[in-house]
């Protein structure tokens, strides 16, 4: 039997996504967001879970924010809603291919939710940190997932 929902330090990834300069006067609690992310990379650090970072088209976009405290990650530029881009899927097999995932960043009606089902699809159990998972607007945040809107 599975032990559905216990994460374990030897095959898990953290998953950052796209916490960037241009999103910060538009996302719903971004200061929070971003500084629960923050806490969960240190404690990825600490625990020895490899983390990945995503940029939503960076040149219109900016940078991931530097309180996010990323700097040593490299940040895999996309364009499409899902993290799972060819660079980011490289990087998983790199880490040899683990069966959790830790998802945290913005937007959850769209990247967060094309991940997970990304994810989920591949066999990998996903957990989402709520607090630190936003949105442009709270109604965003409580959707159904029949009005979640999702294409790779």
């Amino acid at each position: 039997m599975a032990n559905i929902g216990r994460l374990s330090t030897k095959d898990a990834v953290l998953f950052l996504c796209d916490m960037q300069e241009k999103f910060r006067p538009n996302i719903f609690q971004f200061t929070n967001i971003v500084s629960n992310a923050a806490r969960l990379l240190q404690a990825s650090r600490v625990l020895g879970i490899p983390a990945i970072l995503t940029e939503q088209y960076p040149k219109g976009l900016g940078p991931t924010v530097p309180e996010l405290g990323a700097g040593e990650l490299t940040a895999h530029a996309k364009t499409s809603f899902t993290m799972m881009i060819e660079e980011v899927e490289k990087e998983l097999q790199a880490l040899g291919n683990p069966k959790q995932a830790i998802l945290c960043g913005i937007e959850a009606h769209a990247c967060i939710a094309c991940t997970t089902f990304d994810l989920l699809e591949k066999g990998v159990e996903v957990h989402i940190v709520a607090d630190a998972v936003s949105s442009r607007s709270r109604a965003e945040l409580t959707s159904p997932p029949q009005r979640l809107f999702c294409c790779s």
